[in-house]
């Protein structure tokens, strides 16, 4: 099907939009609409290094023909209201990948009403048969020269290491002040690129990326690997949107230590889901110092703050995933305003990842079976957290879940506690 849109958008009351029908279908299944992605007629496709300042105006769509990367001080600036896409090439070639190095930078600055967007080729080719799936498009990345805790200064981004001239795309370094530019209302849909086992191309990459780099109002849906990963740097980023990834929401690694606030991760059901010796292994949140879980000087510590992480709606359906919130190998994390839903397992620490390391305020959860805290535990910072069958009443909410109804974020808890409606007219699901 060519469009998705939500009848009931995150953080917009329910009321205008529901089918007086009892029988007509309130689910948040992917539906025809054409609106949401009419597009220019003109294509025009791109390839190889952008080494000179450049625009991509939003009059055409821009079709990425393999791995495109901005360097040597250029700067890639698209306009608001841009379309891109991938050229779709044979099964397991790289295609439709945008990485900006440490040498370039990005200005993508859509807006509330003409966001910027990465999406499925088979989304814009005017061909009602085809259908958008994970991995259409390649995905975004952002490498700087900001901290990490690896030690090396030639840190290679994952899912790339087998282009020609690698050396393109290592990361890390000294500079926590690095910018790689701005991407400011931006969409990006059906990426993700599997090179191998556990070497993937997320939805939204930003690896060594420094505090200077603005990252606000992203969202990041149906990728075949992790919405949005973080390898090191301090870059901070708010008002983010992770819908139905194969894999985790938000993905830590390798000291990073930047601020998420305003940030939102929502389940499908009906979407893949990764798995790790066949066991479950989606997260909201994964969460490691470094791959061998050894201490550092450096530690992975993002501070989280006005977080909403929603699951699925019964404990059957929950086994499909692993955890809201997986802390290991060593990292630690903050999180103020966070409240948890809809899976069996809340927040679980992986030794020698202690709770004592990291540190809460008003963090609710509320699922259906949290061995690792059960209902009435209590941790110095975090009060009582809870594990119930209803969340709802918690959420102040008729129906909570994605795919069983409409979503309605009324009320002051987790992402939208100082500002509801930021979700509102950019975001498609």
């Amino acid at each position: 099907m060519k469009k998705i849109f939500l009848c009931a958008m995150i953080a917009l009351a329910v009321s205008s939009c529901q089918n007086d029908d009892s029988s007509a279908d309130s689910s948040f299944s992917m539906k025809a609409s054409g609106a949401d992605y009419v597009h220019p007629a003109t294509v025009q496709t791109v390839s190889g290094a952008i080494t000179s300042n450049t625009t991509w105006t939003n009059d055409r769509v821009w079709e990425i023909d393999g791995v495109i990367t901005v360097k040597d001080g250029a700067k890639l600036t698209i306009e608001a209201g841009t379309f891109i896409k991938a050229k779709p090439l044979a099964p397991g070639i790289a295609t439709g990948v945008l990485v900006i190095t440490k040498t370039g930078q990005i200005d993508a600055q859509g807006t509330e009403t003409a966001p910027v967007v990465f999406t499925s080729y088979n989304l814009l080719d005017d061909d009602a048969s085809t259908t958008a799936l994970p991995g259409d498009f390649g995905g975004v990345v952002l490498l700087g020269d900001a901290e990490t805790n690896t030690g090396s200064l030639t840190n290679i981004v994952e899912g790339l290491d087998d282009q020609p001239n690698f050396a393109e795309f290592y990361y890390g370094g000294s500079n926590n002040a690095h910018s790689a530019g701005a991407l400011n209302y931006v969409r990006i849909e059906y990426a993700g690129r599997i090179l191998d086992t556990d070497v993937e191309i997320n939805g939204l990459t930003l690896a060594g990326v420094g505090n200077q780099t603005v990252v606000d109002h992203i969202q990041v849906s149906y990728g075949k690997d992790d919405s949005f990963e973080f390898f090191g740097g301090k870059v901070n980023a708010s008002h983010l949107v992770s819908f139905a990834p194969d894999d985790d929401n938000f993905d830590f690694d390798f000291g990073y230590t930047g601020t998420v606030t305003k940030a939102v991760a929502l389940a499908d059901s009906n979407s893949t889901h990764s798995l790790s010796g066949g066991n479950p292994d989606s997260n909201g949140i994964e969460l490691d110092n470094n791959a061998t879980g050894t201490a550092t000087t450096l530690i992975t510590r993002p501070v989280i703050s006005q977080l909403s992480i929603i699951g699925v709606s019964s404990n059957t359906v929950a086994d499909l995933y692993e955890n809201a919130i997986h802390v290991r190998r060593a990292g630690n994390v903050s999180l103020t305003d966070v409240t948890v839903t809809g899976y069996n397992t809340g927040i679980r620490w992986d030794s020698p990842s202690l709770p004592s390391g990291s540190s809460y305020l008003r963090v609710s959860i509320h699922g259906f079976d949290n061995p690792v805290l059960p209902a009435g535990t209590t941790l110095t910072g975090i009060g009582t957290s809870t594990s119930t069958a209803d969340p709802a009443p918690r959420w102040n909410l008729a129906q909570p879940f994605f795919n069983n109804g409409s979503l309605d974020f009324t009320g002051t808890t987790g992402a939208f506690r100082t500002e509801q409606l930021w979700t509102n007219n950019w975001t498609r699901f």
